[in-house]
C-alpha cells in the first residue's frame, strides 16, 4: 500500500481505547495510517477515560475469556514495548446467589475453558480467603480468578497512541468527521471533517463509541441498536484501620457481585484511602446533550446498601467522596458489534461499537482484529459471528441468551 499527502491505507476515526489501539496495530504492519478524534485527545466525555477499569475472565458467555486472556498477552506486550505499566494484576472474585443464572453460567463457561482458571468458594472460604473483609449472605458463593487486575484507561489510551506514533501514525484531533463515502475514482474512501479538512484512506475504521448511531446513520443511514447510558462513578471512604487491606498490596480483588442489582468495584489504589464501587447501569442519554448535574441518586443508594450488607464496617456509605461520570453504548444483547459496514461501502469500512460497559479490557485484541479486518478483509484468532451487524436483522433482540441482563434490567429512566 502507498501514501502520500492526505492519502492514508487505514483512516481511524474515534481515538478511544479501541481506535487507539488499531491505529497502533495497522501502523505496526507498515500501514500509513491516520487517526482522527472530534474533541482533545483524552478528553473525558465519553468511555475511554478515568481512574480504572477491571480486567476479567469470568464471562457467562463462553467467547469472552479467550479474548480476555489474549488481551491480557497483548496488553503484557505494550507495556513492554513502550517501557511502562497500565496494568496492575490482582486476583478477581465474582460472588452472588448460588442459584443465579448469569454467576452459574460464568463458573461452567470457565469450568469449560482449562485456560481459565476459578476457584468455587462457600461463604467459610471467602472469609478465610479475603480475611472477613466479605461478607457474604446466606446461600451466596464466591468465585476467585487469577485473571484480573486494573487498567489505568486513560494513561493505557496514552500509551497506544504514543505506539502509534513510533510506528508513524499521524494523528489529529478537533477533527469531527461528518462525512465517509466512496471515493469517486475507486481509490478507498473519502473521510470529511467539521473543519473542512478531507482524506483519502485505502479502508476506514470507525470506533466512535457513544457517537457510534449518530455517526453511521449520517454517513450510511443505517440504524444501529446502540443506545449510549450515562453512567455514575463513584468513590467511597475507606473507614480508618482498614486502607491497607483494600489494596492490592493487601490482596485485595477486582470484583462483580450479581444479584439484584449488578455491583463492580476496584482494589483502592488511584485515590488513597477511597474505594472504587459502582452499579453497573445508567441512564440513557444523548451524548450531545448530557445532564451532567443529574448524579442518579438511585444508583448511589443502591451501592451504598450494597456496602453495608457485603463490607460491614469497612466502608462509609452516608455518600460517596468522589463521583465521576461516563457512557456507556449498549446493544440488545449487551455484546460487541465488530463488522463491515456493508451497503455502498462494503468493506471498505469497518465498525466497531457497542461495547455495552465491558469492553475496555478487551482494547488490544479488538484494535488488532479491527486491523486485520480493514487491511486483510477477513481477522485470525477470534469468532467474530457473535458480533455481526446482522444479527439484529434476524432477532431485534440479537444473540439468544439463557441467563440474565447484567446491564439492562437495571437502566434509569
Amino acid at each position: 500500500m502507498e501514501s502520500c499527502g492526505d492519502q492514508f491505507d487505514v483512516v481511524v476515526v474515534g481515538a478511544g481505547i479501541m481506535g487507539s489501539c488499531a491505529a497502533y496495530e495497522a501502523a505496526k504492519r507498515g500501514c500509513r495510517v491516520l487517526l482522527l478524534e472530534q474533541f482533545d485527545f483524552l478528553h473525558q466525555l465519553g468511555s475511554s477515560h478515568g481512574e480504572s477499569r477491571t480486567i476479567r475472565a469470568t464471562y457467562p458467555e463462553e467467547y469472552y475469556p479467550p479474548m480476555v486472556l489474549e488481551a491480557h498477552r497483548l496488553w503484557e506486550a505494550a507495556q513492554s514495548e513502550a517501557g511502562y505499566r497500565v496494568l496492575t494484576r490482582t486476583p478477581h472474585f465474582d460472588m452472588g446467589p448460588a442459584d443465579n443464572r448469569s454467576l452459574r453460567s460464568a463458573i461452567a463457561s470457565c469450568e469449560r475453558q482449562s485456560s481459565v482458571n476459578v476457584r468455587l468458594l462457600d461463604r467459610a472460604a471467602v472469609d478465610e480467603m479475603f480475611s472477613g473483609t466479605f461478607r457474604l449472605p446466606e446461600g451466596w458463593i464466591g468465585v476467585r480468578s487469577d485473571a484480573g487486575g486494573v487498567i489505568k484507561p486513560t494513561k493505557a489510551v496514552a500509551m497506544f497512541q504514543a505506539l502509534a506514533i513510533r510506528r508513524g501514525a499521524v494523528l489529529k484531533d478537533h477533527m469531527e468527521v461528518t462525512g465517509i463515502k466512496k471515493d469517486e475514482e475507486d481509490r478507498g474512501v473519502r473521510v470529511s471533517t467539521a473543519t473542512g479538512d478531507s482524506f483519502l484512506g485505502k479502508k476506514c475504521v470507525v470506533t466512535v463509541g457513544p457517537w457510534t448511531s449518530k455517526l453511521v446513520k449520517a454517513v450510511s443511514g443505517h440504524v444501529l441498536p446502540i443506545h449510549p447510558l450515562h453512567t455514575t462513578i463513584c468513590y467511597w471512604k475507606i473507614k480508618e484501620g482498614h486502607e491497607h487491606e483494600m489494596t492490592p498490596e493487601g490482596g485485595f480483588p477486582t470484583f462483580a457481585s450479581y444479584g439484584e442489582i449488578y455491583v463492580y468495584g476496584t482494589p483502592s489504589m488511584e485515590f488513597p484511602g477511597l474505594i472504587k464501587i459502582g452499579l453497573h447501569g445508567g441512564r440513557p442519554c444523548d451524548p450531545d446533550r448530557r445532564d451532567w448535574t443529574s448524579n442518579s441518586g438511585m444508583l448511589v443508594d443502591a451501592v451504598g446498601s450494597w456496602i453495608e450488607q457485603m463490607l460491614p464496617g469497612k466502608v462509609e456509605t452516608d455518600k460517596p467522596v468522589i463521583i465521576q461520570s461516563c457512557m456507556y453504548s449498549m446493544t440488545p444483547d449487551e455484546d460487541f458489534v465488530i463488522d463491515f459496514l456493508g451497503g455502498e461501502l462494503g468493506k471498505d469500512v469497518v465498525v466497531a461499537g457497542g461495547f455495552s460497559g465491558h469492553g475496555f479490557k478487551m482494547g488490544p485484541v479488538v484494535g488488532r482484529t479491527l486491523a486485520e479486518l480493514a487491511i486483510d478483509g477477513a481477522a485470525d484468532g477470534v469468532e467474530l459471528k457473535h458480533f455481526r451487524l446482522g444479527r439484529f436483522t434476524e432477532d431485534s433482540n440479537g444473540n439468544a441468551k439463557d441467563f440474565d441482563d447484567q446491564v439492562s434490567s437495571h437502566l434509569h429512566q
